[in-house]
């Protein structure tokens, strides 16, 4: 289905606790008609919903999931007049998560004080008072921690109930259920167990223990999770609340929403960049740091563009703003930070497959541990059966295996998005990692992308200023860096100013057109020797011109005017500092590195000489539709491709590689069009994303075993495998301690790449420890 006939909605969800939640709502959403894709993300409380507006609205999804069970978090309501600020939304999920906290601590702490002082009570000396006694005057604190301190797993269970379905919060009401009711049972009719030769033995400590560790377990994962989202919190935090507008020669301090496209701004040193905008006067040296990674200021003056919540170092500049609020380079970040926080790996489905038949198959389970403990166990038969039902129906929550996923996802994105590389989601990560071959554009990526004209030669009869004339007019019209530099060479000696008709853009190989002189109309064309070969143009006698300059490593523009061949524009573009870095670098993984440019042979050899790409990986005089095909030749061979270019020159290159990566500045479109968006422009940041995603990838496989071996192990200790041989039996109490510290050592593990520093272990050459997906420090 076409893009441009959907929409995209996320909706906030409250009562989510384990990967069996994710796995209800995802069908009961698909299952709604107009529902193209629906992805729920636990540890981010999430439904991304893509759907048809013309089957679906907002309601329908809502009620969706809603009759899965669950409930959707309202939206503070917007002030009218106001405009919402970029943190809005997420202060109020703040907000919410915060309350949600304290109420679990409350309750979490009244829980296990009163389990302690139960236990302290059934240890005492019990002379003044007898058992049955103690038992009645337990019953009450037991009483009402089961209900009000567990009243949040009765409501879940309930609503899962009510849908024919189970979760981890029934696991834990069946389990704390039995262990209350048996004892009720003991307290208020004692005789019962007395007639059978038992002790009236309680378990109220047990149903309160594991409600508090229970508890205890949430409240701890919830402030880890919110650690997961530090980046974007630091993200929105770059962002200025006031801005200095400039009216009528005036300056004044304006509220941040205040600004409008069009608005002066002035910005003096130390100030952060309000907004997104152009400077129209004055200049600086401003800090993209915090958006791109890179430490060394970039110099602006008249012309140049700046991005909002950079920092402003030294000069003052005043500058028009160009786009705010939303549509600002950092509001678009946060955005796809966020998309890709709340998006799914594809080694999330094994888990969620898992999810959907485990918790039935633990009551099951559990069912048949109380049966088998009751018919063959030793005495007392009841008691043991009891504590093993409870155990393994405490220790089998499959919360962990719900959170391994999401959580490393969401810490390594925001990591990623911290040093300026910008991850577009779990399936982008999960493929950075099996990259094989990184194919690279030239101009823009390798190179500065800001060429300059370094030469001009002529043929017999034409002068350099007519050379210069004639194409400076004509590549007026292009968008290319090669027209553009040609275009401020000629402008620099008051020429290229002549009208042009019939303009056409030859993808890949130049322009054409009809150009007005002093001597009257003529027909030129500026582009490369297979153009005008092309197109019968005899450039033999500029041969020794071009290859001297190729083999210099510049890019040459032929010029052909009224069907002969007038001279040559020799273009420099500067190999960027850092690309031989970069290129060693992912060479040093284990990576083949391609240099794939509609450049000429001799051009392209220049600069992989310079940045140390073997020439046997070089394709040459390539149009931007063949790139394409490139790419499907390494594919072919069974490679991983990653294509890095500019994102929009390069995108039938991106759209065929496995994984496209563009690298440009924040307010690029490749932000949107790319899988990965390197936001500096720094070619080492390529292999710093695939060191991340290996690194991020390493800790999900290391959640995942961690949740499923947990419970493969610990489940068959619950039901008593070990007491035949070591008298060994899993009490209550520790299954729901060690239920809590799986969830918990999930997270931690994931906040683990929190400390993952891509740049450093590129950049110092530690190439087997980003082979093997290491850097975590």
């Amino acid at each position: 289905m076409n893009d441009a006939t959907t929409a995209e909605l996320t909706l906030p969800i409250e009562g989510m606790t384990c990967a069996s939640c994710v796995n209800r709502i995802e069908r009961f959403l698909v299952k709604t008609p107009g529902v193209e894709t629906a992805s729920v993300n636990l540890a981010t409380e999430t439904a991304t919903i893509r759907y048809l507006p013309a089957l679906a609205d907002r309601d329908r999804l809502v009620g969706a999931i809603e009759s899965a069970g669950y409930d959707v978090r309202t939206r503070p309501a917007a002030v009218p007049g106001v405009a919402p600020t970029l943190a809005d939304a997420f202060s109020a999920d703040d907000l919410d998560r915060a309350y949600e906290s304290r109420a679990l601590l409350i309750k979490a702490v009244a829980s296990i004080v009163v389990a302690v002082l139960i236990m302290i009570a059934m240890f005492a000396p019990q002379s003044a008072v007898g058992l049955t006694d103690l038992n009645r005057l337990i019953i009450l604190p037991a009483t009402f921690i089961q209900f009000w301190a567990g009243g949040r797993f009765y409501r879940a269970a309930w609503r899962a109930a009510r849908h024919g379905t189970t979760n981890m919060d029934t696991l834990v009401a069946v389990g704390t259920s039995a262990a209350w009711a048996y004892s009720v049972v003991v307290t208020l009719w004692p005789g019962i167990v007395e007639s059978a030769g038992m002790e009236p033995v309680t378990y109220f400590d047990s149903a309160t223990i594991i409600i508090g560790l229970v508890l205890l377990g949430r409240w701890l994962e919830q402030r880890a999770k919110s650690r997961t989202t530090g980046a974007i919190r630091g993200l929105i935090g770059l962002s200025p609340t006031t801005a200095r507008i400039v009216r009528d020669g005036v300056d004044a301090e304006v509220a941040l929403e205040t600004v409008q496209p069009g608005d002066l701004l002035r910005v003096r040193p130390g100030d952060k960049v309000p907004v997104d905008g152009v400077v129209i006067e004055g200049g600086s040296a401003v800090d993209a740091s915090m958006l791109t990674g890179e430490p060394i200021p970039v110099t602006v003056g008249p012309g140049d563009e700046v991005i909002g919540a950079t920092l402003n170092t030294t000069g003052t500049f005043v500058m028009r703003a160009t786009r705010v609020g939303r549509d600002t380079a950092l509001a678009r970040i946060v955005e796809l930070v966020q998309r890709a926080q709340g998006s799914k790996a594809p080694i999330q489905r094994l888990a969620d497959r898992i999810a959907e038949v485990f918790v039935p198959v633990v009551i099951v389970t559990a069912s048949a541990t109380f049966v088998i403990w009751f018919l063959a166990g030793p005495e007392p038969r009841l008691t043991y059966a009891l504590t093993a039902f409870i155990s393994v129906l405490v220790i089998a929550c499959p919360c962990a295996m719900g959170l391994a996923t999401p959580t490393a996802i969401m810490v390594g994105t925001g990591r990623g998005a911290e040093a300026g590389i910008l991850i577009r989601g779990g399936e982008a990560l999960e493929t950075a990692q099996r990259v094989r071959a990184v194919v690279f554009d030239k101009t823009g990526t390798l190179t500065q992308g800001r060429p300059s004209v370094v030469d001009v030669v002529v043929a017999v009869g034409h002068t350099v200023a007519e050379i210069l004339d004639m194409a400076g007019a004509l590549e007026k019209g292009s968008e290319h860096p090669l027209g553009a530099a040609i275009v401020a060479r000629a402008h620099r000696d008051e020429l290229g100013f002549g009208a042009v008709s019939g303009f056409d853009a030859l993808a890949g190989g130049g322009v054409q057109g009809t150009v007005a002189g002093e001597t009257g109309s003529h027909a030129v064309i500026v582009g490369s020797r297979r153009m005008l070969d092309e197109r019968g143009i005899d450039v033999r006698g500029l041969d020794d011109a071009a290859a001297a300059a190729e083999a210099a490593g510049r890019t040459v523009a032929y010029v052909a005017i009224d069907g002969a061949a007038a001279g040559l524009v020799s273009l420099g573009d500067p190999v960027k500092p850092t690309a031989a870095d970069a290129v060693r670098a992912l060479t040093e993984q284990g990576l083949e590195v391609w240099l794939i440019t509609g450049d000429c042979r001799t051009t392209a050899e220049a600069v992989a000489r310079q940045v140390g790409i073997r020439d046997d990986r070089i394709e040459a005089e390539v149009r931007p539709a063949d790139k394409a095909a490139s790419i499907e030749r390494l594919q072919s061979r069974g490679l991983v491709v990653a294509m890095v270019g500019d994102g929009i020159n390069d995108a039938p290159g991106i759209a065929q590689a496995d994984l496209g990566i563009a690298i440009g500045t924040g307010a690029d479109v490749a932000i949107e069009a790319s899988d990965i968006t390197l936001v500096g422009g720094d070619p080492r940041s390529v292999a710093a994303s695939i060191a991340l995603s290996k690194a991020t990838m390493s800790v999900v496989r290391q959640n995942l075993g961690w949740a499923f071996g947990y419970n493969i192990v610990l489940i068959p200790v619950a039901m008593g495998i070990l007491y035949p041989a070591f008298g060994i039996a899993l009490s209550p109490a520790l299954a729901a301690g060690a239920m809590a510290l799986s969830s918990v050592s999930v997270v931690t593990n994931s906040l683990r790449l929190r400390g993952f520093d891509a740049r450093r272990t590129v950049h110092s050459g530690h190439a087997a420890a980003i082979a093997a997906g290491d850097g975590v420090g």
